[in-house]
């Protein structure tokens, strides 16, 4: 009987342990996390948003494509890299393609998507930078490179109709330096830059 007693007694303690622990870790503590965050942070606690007439069009922690359903290139639109998540930017698929260097698939798909920019943007292959080809390791990067985003410039200016120093100038205030000014490299972010120059359309 006192054996049973104090089984009974420790499923006892278990189960309120349970119970205020459930409360506590459960229930208060993502309460209290998530009132910090749209308290302090409103912007990244909602997935970092991009909007444009107030509508959300994207995250800008996530890359997404600027082409038509066939895959080609927009030339009014600034262009992301290069995806190997899924069918190309697909959240639900991150991934990158695991090629080496010397994979001649990867040597493959270099070499067109240069050809493709070269004819897109009329440049050389030697004015391309690497971002511009090469996916990265999720796939999702939502950034490019400085030169790359200035390399689409003229293109992005013809196609809508604007002066090229506009579309320029606009490239250059939307560089974003390096974080704590010395980790990692200037970026653009694209779906940003895409949406300010959405913008300026409105404004010519």
């Amino acid at each position: 009987m006192a054996t049973t007693r104090g089984t009974l007694r420790q499923y006892g303690v278990a189960v309120r342990a349970l119970l205020v622990l459930t409360l506590i870790l459960g229930v208060l503590y993502p309460l209290v996390i998530t009132g910090i965050g749209q308290l302090a942070l409103p912007q990244q606690a909602n997935g970092s948003l991009v909007r444009v007439d107030g509508r959300a069009v994207g995250s800008a922690l996530i890359g997404q494509s600027f082409a038509d359903a066939e895959g080609t290139p927009l030339p009014q639109w600034f262009q992301p890299r290069p995806s190997a998540a899924g069918s190309g930017h697909d959240a639900a698929a991150s991934s990158g393609s695991n090629w080496g260097p010397e994979n001649p698939d990867l040597v493959a798909a270099i070499r067109d998507r240069q050809s493709a920019i070269e004819k897109l943007d009329g440049v050389s292959v030697s004015a391309i930078p690497p971002d511009a080809v090469t996916a990265s390791g999720s796939g999702l990067d939502p950034h490019i490179s400085p030169e790359y985003a200035r390399l689409q410039v003229h293109r992005v200016a013809a196609a809508r109709s604007l002066e090229t120093a506009r579309v320029s100038a606009l490239v250059e205030s939307m560089i974003q330096e390096r974080d704590l000014g010395y980790l990692g490299e200037p970026t653009v972010n694209v779906l940003a830059l895409n949406a300010a120059l959405a913008g300026m359309d409105e404004k010519n």
